[in-house]
């Protein structure tokens, strides 16, 4: 069986984890927030908890739009939130000289979708020696990831996740295909990515989102066999920074996520 640890959090050793923050680290009290709420939550339902929060959105639709606090900024937010709340944090590296100051600040390195073939970054990230999630892109297929988890093991670091987050469908909509999850978990442990799968990409200079269908792609990930969930949640989604249309109401989390618990036990009885 794969598996992998990111801090004290396993992935695939049988109980469901979870990677949920919001979208952009918009301020260390909204970091904290988000932290502190979700590892509540899942120290009573039993989840492993790893916060997650971008500390820039290099890939925003316009670049006109808020790319978030930068590396400096961010990575302290990302520390605080690591020692005031005691969880493990994730945030993504776009380029190779983004790797070595965020893997002295990071438990995980998160490749994102469209880099998810970029040789040079999959092996630095792996050469940093931290855990590494690999976002598997719109354009590849799941048999491939196993290539993508083959660069950053041959660096030595075995320490690798799968997320699926959907592949590209007609303009403006992503199709998951459930079959994913089994697929990449010959090579990985598979995080479903609950959130982005919902984006509606082609709605001009800011993403679309249908966010009500959150919840259903969240249990039918569960009950195909995935390993941990990864979720965007903000108090306020309607007026997050980015992602606003699919980040998943703060308050609505302990529901959402004790149903997934639920159906993720039943499918392993």
């Amino acid at each position: 069986m794969n598996t992998c640890r990111i801090g004290n959090v396993a992935f695939g050793g049988g109980k469901l984890a979870l990677i949920a923050g919001p979208c952009t680290a918009e301020s260390l009290d909204l970091c904290l927030k988000v932290a502190q709420t979700l590892a509540e939550i899942c120290r009573k339902l039993q989840i492993g908890y790893v916060f997650k929060a971008s500390y820039d959105k290099a890939n925003r639709t316009s670049g006109a739009r808020p790319r978030g606090p930068g590396m400096s900024q961010g990575l302290e937010w990302l520390a605080e939130v690591r020692r005031r709340v005691g969880v493990p944090v994730l945030s993504d590296v776009h380029d190779v000289a983004q790797v070595s100051p965020a893997a002295a600040v990071l438990d995980c390195l998160q490749v994102p979708a469209f880099l998810c073939r970029q040789t040079d970054l999959l092996l630095a990230v792996g050469n940093s020696g931290k855990a590494v999630n690999i976002k598997k892109g719109q354009f590849v297929s799941p048999a491939n990831m196993e290539f993508a988890v083959e660069k950053v093991r041959s660096t030595g670091n075995d320490n690798v996740l799968l997320t699926e987050r959907g592949a590209c469908f007609g303009y403006d909509l992503l199709v998951n295909d459930f079959r994913c999850v089994p697929i990449m978990q010959q090579f990985a442990p598979v995080v479903f990515d609950a959130t982005h799968s919902v984006q509606q990409p082609g709605k001009g200079e800011v993403t679309g989102g249908q966010r009500q269908f959150v919840p259903v792609l969240a249990r039918s990930a569960v009950a195909a066999g995935a390993d941990a969930l990864f979720i965007e949640t903000h108090p306020d989604p309607d007026h997050a920074l980015s992602d606003a249309a699919c980040q998943w109401p703060l308050d609505q989390m302990e529901e959402l996520l004790k149903r997934c618990v639920e159906i993720y036990r039943a499918a392993r009885a």
